[in-house]
This record gives structure tokens, C-alpha cells and sequence, in this order.
């Protein structure tokens, strides 16, 4: 049985259609995650995790560190991932970014005029 060429064709754009929006967000992905795994000898096992500025924290815990990352001390692994959101598709000419440390939020306003926003048409995390 075939199909009329009509019911093919938008078909395929559909499907086209599909696999772009997919092609987009997988792009947009930009891997703000990093692991760190424990060196053990066969057997070992750990009670706490000591991160990259020496700090220890117990098996298990969760933290957030001054950089604006989450962190997790598990048994094989600290694992982190920033909790900063990067703005996309914004006028960079009459733009600019500025982030705030203590919310680990960036707005963008404009150059001239900082208590005005600017549109943002995407954002990274």
C-alpha cells in the first residue's frame, strides 16, 4: 500500500522538525559537571571526601562551594556542577552580562541604562 506524497512530505518534516529541536538542546548542553574520583587501594572505603581547597565533607553530603557549583561527596566520587545559568541570543553590542556571586545568577541589562533589562532568547546550564 503506498501513501499519498502529501501524507509523505509532512511526514518527513515532522520528523525533520523533531531532530533539529533534538540537534538543539543536545548542542545547547554545555557540561558544566566535572568528577573527581578517590584514589582507593582494593577494599578501601571512605568516611569523607576532601575537595580541591582541602575542605572535608561526610559521605554523602552535599554542598555548595564560593564558585557557584553543587557538590556531592559519594563513595567512589566528588562529583560537581555549577549552578550558573549562561545567557545566549542577546544583543552583545548594547548588552552586557553582569553576576551576582551570592544568588550565582547572571542578568543581563544594558550598557548604557543597568537598571534596564535586556532580552535573553536562551539560556546554558
Amino acid at each position: 500500500m503506498h501513501l499519498p506524497i502529501g501524507v509523505l512530505l509532512v511526514t518527513m518534516n515532522v520528523l525533520l522538525g523533531s531532530l533539529l529541536i533534538f540537534a538543539t538542546f543536545v548542542t545547547l548542553c554545555n557540561g558544566s559537571c566535572y568528577v573527581i574520583r578517590h584514589k582507593l587501594a582494593p577494599g578501601e572505603t571512605i568516611k569523607e571526601c576532601t575537595d580541591l581547597k582541602g575542605n572535608k565533607h561526610p559521605l554523602d553530603s552535599r554542598w555548595r562551594t564560593e564558585d557557584c557549583e553543587l557538590c556531592a561527596c559519594r563513595d567512589i566520587e566528588i562529583s560537581c556542577c555549577s549552578l550558573v545559568s549562561t545567557p545566549v541570543g542577546y544583543d552583545r553590542h548594547n548588552c552586557q552580562k553582569i553576576f551576582n556571586k551570592e544568588t550565582c545568577k547572571i542578568s543581563v541589562v544594558e550598557k548604557k541604562d543597568p537598571s534596564r533589562p535586556c532580552g535573553v532568547s536562551g539560556w546554558i546550564s
